[in-house]
């Protein structure tokens, strides 16, 4: 990966720290985002320590706030002649409704919105960059459909439901954006990286809590397939998709349904004002 500039969102803990170190390791040139600057930087030293690798960068970020997300993408590009890949990783869970800076729905915002505005700002560098990747993370805890009339659960509000129905989104938005991307040399897969020791559950009850942590498997296991996915040549072609360990496998059939695709794409322009 030497010569690969590979930015990844959420990278100061959990999976995206793990991901960050292993495609350091490899000898890319990584940047993450961090909501808290001397996080970010103790974080950015961290991984220069374990890696040996000094081409690692910070840039604040609060995808909370559409605003934060333009001036991140802004900073990149004046730092950055290119982007090979992009790994929208940071995701939250939230066990009651609260909203972003924006005034959304938090997960909603967080998890689908803010991914789907940076990956868009971006594009154009990626384009450049090709051949490139963008990754997403999602889950298996994906289901059921897009409520169009509730997006932001102002009615019905339950933190896995609405948590599901974000990460729903976010397969929509890859398989939509590979068809738009064909011909680019632009791939775009999400991973499922599996229940994963993270600080999603820092918010959960004791007892969801103490669930999670029985659960969960290390976070280095659930960066392996975005790992992957970010430098494997085999899969260079391949686009659209939704991997879990390492392999392509079926989702939901609304997953499928270009139609809601598009809707939910339109909607999301309106969202986040391109």
């Amino acid at each position: 990966m030497k010569g690969k500039i590979i930015l990844i969102t959420g990278g100061t803990s959990g999976i995206g720290k793990e991901t960050a170190q292993g495609l350091a390791m490899l000898g890319a040139t990584v940047v993450i985002t961090t909501r808290d600057a001397q996080r970010g930087e103790q974080t950015k030293q961290e991984l220069i320590q374990a890696t040996n690798n000094t081409n690692i960068d910070v840039l604040f970020c609060d995808l909370a706030s559409f605003d934060s997300v333009r001036d991140c993408c802004r900073e990149f590009l004046k730092k950055y002649p290119k982007l090979h890949v992009l790994i929208n990783n940071a995701g939250i869970v939230d066990y009651h409704r609260r909203e972003s800076k924006d005034g959304i729905e938090n997960m909603f915002a967080v998890n689908y919105l803010a991914p789907f505005l940076m990956t868009n700002l971006l594009l154009d560098i990626l384009k450049k960059s090709a051949p490139a990747r963008i990754i997403n993370l999602t889950s298996g805890l994906h289901s059921g459909t897009i409520h169009f009339n509730n997006l932001e659960f102002k009615h019905g509000f339950s933190g896995m439901k609405v948590y599901g129905h974000s990460k729903l989104a976010i397969i929509l938005f890859t398989r939509l954006l590979a068809e738009n991307l064909k011909g680019t040399g632009v791939s775009v897969n999400c991973v499922n990286p599996g229940m994963s020791a993270t600080n999603l559950s820092r918010d959960a009850g004791w007892f969801s809590a103490k669930f999670f942590k029985l659960l969960a498997k290390e976070p280095s296991i659930g960066a392996q397939t975005p790992i992957y996915l970010a430098c494997a040549p085999e899969i260079e072609s391949i686009t659209g998709e939704y991997f879990e360990k390492e392999s392509v496998k079926k989702t939901n059939t609304e997953t499928y349904d270009m139609d809601v695709a598009k809707k939910l794409w339109n909607v999301s322009k309106k969202y986040v004002g391109l």
